[in-house]
C-alpha cells in the first residue's frame, strides 16, 4: 500500500481502539516515526495528514528539518546525549526521552540562553531492561522532584518503550502499569498531565485501549526500515 493508504488504515485502527476505550480518535496524537526514512516519503506522510514526526537521532533531525515544511512538529524520541542538546532546543515541539538529570540540567541551561521553555516527557523503563533508557519505576517520584527545580522545563507526561514481545497481548500489563504511573503524577506548575506516549506499529492498538493518547508509528506508515 502507499504511504497515504497506510496512514488511512492506521487512523481507522486508532478510531476503533479509541472507541473501545471510550474516547474519540481526535484525542489520540499520531507521531510518524521517520527514522531512516527519506524526505520524499516523509512528504507523502505529511500530505496524508501527519503533523508530528519523531526522530531518534539529533543529526538526522537536523538534516531533515530544512527540507520539510516549517509547521512540522518535531519530537525527539531517541536517547538524547548531553552534548547534542544545544542542537535541538527551540527546534523541537517535545523531547520525549528525558531520563537524566544531567541532560535536564543542560536543557535548562540552553533553554535559558535561547529564552524558551522546553516541553518534555519523562521516559520510564517500564520493562526494567538494561539495554533501554528510562527512569526506574521506583525512582520516578524522586526524579520528578529533582526536575521541578528547572523552570525552563515543563513535563507534559510520560513515555515508555515496553519489551518487544511477539504477542502484543503480552505487552498489555506494561501499558497498564504506565497508565497507573501517569494517573499518579502530581499536577504542578511544571508537571502538566497531558500526554501518555506509548505504543508502536505492532501494539499501538492495545496501548490506546490501556490509556495511551500518543502513539509512535514508523514501519506501519513508511514500510520496513532499511538501515
Amino acid at each position: 500500500m502507499s504511504v497515504k493508504e497506510n496512514v488511512q488504515a492506521i487512523r481507522e485502527r486508532i478510531r476503533r481502539s479509541a472507541e473501545k476505550s471510550g474516547r474519540r480518535a481526535e484525542d489520540i496524537c499520531l507521531i510518524g516515526v521517520s527514522k531512516t526514512v527519506d524526505v520524499d516519503r516523509i512528504r507523502q506522510a505529511l500530505d496524508a495528514g501527519i503533523v508530528c514526526l519523531g526522530e531518534n537521532r539529533v543529526q538526522e533531525m537536523r538534516d531533515k528539518q530544512p527540507l520539510l515544511p516549517e509547521n512540522v512538529q518535531w519530537h525527539m524520541i531517541g536517547r538524547l546525549q548531553k552534548n547534542k542538546v544545544k542542537y535541538i532546543i527551540g527546534k523541537t515541539a517535545m523531547i520525549q526521552s528525558l531520563c537524566s538529570i544531567d541532560v535536564a540540567s543542560e536543557i535548562q541551561r540552553i533553554s535559558e540562553r535561547e529564552n524558551v521553555v522546553t516541553q518534555c516527557l519523562v521516559q520510564v523503563n517500564v520493562g526494567r531492561e538494561a539495554t533501554k533508557g528510562g527512569v526506574d519505576i521506583e525512582e520516578l517520584s524522586s526524579f520528578l522532584q529533582e526536575i521541578s527545580r528547572f523552570d525552563r522545563i515543563i513535563i507534559k507526561g510520560l513515555m515508555a518503550v515496553p519489551p518487544a514481545l511477539s504477542d502484543p497481548e503480552a505487552v498489555r500489563p506494561f501499558f497498564a502499569c504506565m497508565k497507573r504511573l501517569y494517573d499518579g503524577l502530581p499536577e504542578t506548575k511544571q508537571i502538566q498531565k497531558e500526554w501518555l506516549s506509548m505504543g508502536m506499529s505492532g501494539d499501538f492498538d492495545i496501548a490506546i485501549e490501556e490509556g495511551a493518547n500518543m502513539v509512535r508509528v514508523g514501519s506501519s506508515i513508511f514500510g520496513e526500515r532499511v538501515y
